[in-house]
């Protein structure tokens, strides 16, 4: 995606149509707070361990008898998939001893040893708790990944690493240059999930346009359903289907601008478009009421037991609710509804990229093993195992053959093939955590769709984020090339 300035548009047709009615009623959004990711590191660590020898069956020259340490978020994926691989590892160096551990709080448990000088070997940064990535990049706290993705797979020695890649994991990768910092071991598809028994017996279908959307949650709300919720605590959530709903409408360019943090950005008349369709969903009562109160279990909880339609996310989703979600739920995905026929982008357009990003601290004592881990990890049988486990696509370019898909996956699948070429990646979420999370989500969308907030006003005040942080000169800053 190229960096284009965001300019005005003209004829946006629906947008000066809408009428907006009374803002709900207040409802509590508790307050998050996020620690700043790593801000030291200063202190050394203990030396490395030594090197292997590197040979045609150990290209990355991994000291088979060195300890290597693990640690993985505990999260939608669970750790099934992680603790697969690691097995595999230690049937590989059998003198190794491979210490393994999960944990919810990511930031929390590895600043103070990222600051210290003694973090693990790999890592999987993800969660509420994720640690800055534009930090740890800017910081020079990361390994680069290159020597993994030059080295040959697993599967055909023949094929680099690299060429065995879904696209767009390297670019992911990449912050400014030709370094890869993360590997994104998961291949997500974000939108608005829902079921397709619920719209069935609505005698409805998946709404293209916005219009229709508000239709079918007007239906539903005569049936005592709700037409959306959303991680109330964790708002950062809507981003997943509102982003490319903007994208739709203003072009690929908006996101861009956004990400590159000109000026003026969040003043699109595209973002005002977006964020007045999704204050239409608060203003008429079509948000379960409650939501702003809810986690991401709880929203996804009650979605799943069929309290409301449809619920922004990623395609964990269905790994992370499958005790829940009935049998006969059929579990599915859509793009976001269009505005109206001015969109630039066609229905599809969906944001789907990597996810569940890996990385190995510069001063890891064994980040060879580390390394090595991520490629075992990167074989078919690996991919096979996540896709399995967890019912999502990994970075793995197949890993399918032979597995019956789930509703939700084979549904993800679809979504893709009809974007086509109309898949978005907005990049804020790891290039700067603090600006999505607590700022954008917490701070702004959070409170609009609590209806504490007009659009103007929310637009206004992310605006203002997004300057202060492009005028941060402590923060490392990051552009589409």
């Amino acid at each position: 995606m190229g960096s284009t300035s965001a300019h005005n548009n003209e004829g946006l047709g629906r947008r000066d149509l809408i009428k907006r009615s009374a803002a709900l009623g207040l409802i509590a959004v508790p307050t998050m707070s996020f620690l700043s990711a790593c801000a030291s590191g200063d202190s050394s660590s203990d030396d490395k361990v030594e090197k292997g020898e590197k040979t045609d069956k150990n290209p990355l020259a991994v000291n088979g008898s060195a300890p290597l340490e693990i640690v993985i978020f505990d999260g939608g994926f669970g750790t099934k998939y992680a603790e697969d691989a690691k097995a595999v590892y230690e049937k590989t160096y059998p003198e190794a001893k491979v210490k393994f551990s999960a944990t919810q709080k990511i930031q929390s448990v590895l600043q103070p040893r990222f600051n210290g000088g003694t973090p693990p070997d790999l890592i999987d940064n993800s969660g509420a708790q994720q640690m800055d990535m534009g930090v740890l990049v800017g910081k020079k706290q990361l390994t680069d990944l290159t020597p993994l993705l030059d080295a040959p797979s697993i599967d055909d020695p023949a094929k680099k690493v690299r060429d065995t890649l879904r696209p767009g994991i390297v670019e992911m990768g990449q912050f400014d240059g030709d370094p890869v910092w993360i590997m994104y071991y998961a291949y997500t598809v974000y939108g608005v999930w829902y079921s397709q028994t619920a719209l069935e017996k609505l005698d409805a279908t998946y709404p293209e346009t916005w219009d229709d959307m508000l239709a079918l949650c007007a239906k539903a709300k005569k049936e005592g359903i709700a037409g959306w919720t959303y991680p109330g605590k964790h708002p950062y959530y809507l981003p997943f289907s509102l982003y490319p709903f903007i994208a739709k409408i203003g072009g690929v360019e908006v996101l861009d601008a956004i990400d590159n943090l000109e000026p003026k950005a969040w003043e699109h008349p595209a973002v005002k478009a977006a964020f007045e369709a999704y204050y239409e969903l608060v203003a008429k009562g079509y948000i379960l009421e409650g939501t702003p109160g809810l986690d991401h279990r709880g929203s996804q909880g009650a979605w799943a037991r069929g309290k409301a339609l449809f619920i922004p996310n990623g395609s964990w989703v269905e790994n992370e609710e499958a005790a829940i979600i009935p049998k006969d739920f059929k579990l599915s995905v859509g793009a976001p509804s269009g505005l109206d026929s001015s969109d630039k982008m066609p229905f599809g357009t969906i944001w789907a990229s990597g996810g569940e990003p890996f990385i190995v601290p510069s001063k890891a004592k064994n980040p060879e093993g580390g390394l090595e881990q991520l490629r075992i990890m990167l074989s078919e049988a690996s991919s096979k195992s996540f896709t399995t486990s967890t019912k999502s696509l990994s970075a793995f370019n197949g890993g399918t053959d032979g597995i019956e898909l789930s509703d939700g996956l084979k549904s993800g699948v679809a979504a893709l093939e009809k974007a086509g070429t109309n898949v978005v990646n907005p990049r804020l979420q790891d290039w700067y955590v603090k600006l999505q999370k607590e700022q954008i989500g917490v701070a702004a969308l959070g409170e609009m769709m609590a209806g504490r907030a007009k659009p103007a006003e929310t637009i206004k005040k992310i605006q203002a984020f997004a300057d202060a942080t492009a005028k941060d000169q402590s923060i490392k800053h990051f552009k589409h090339q």
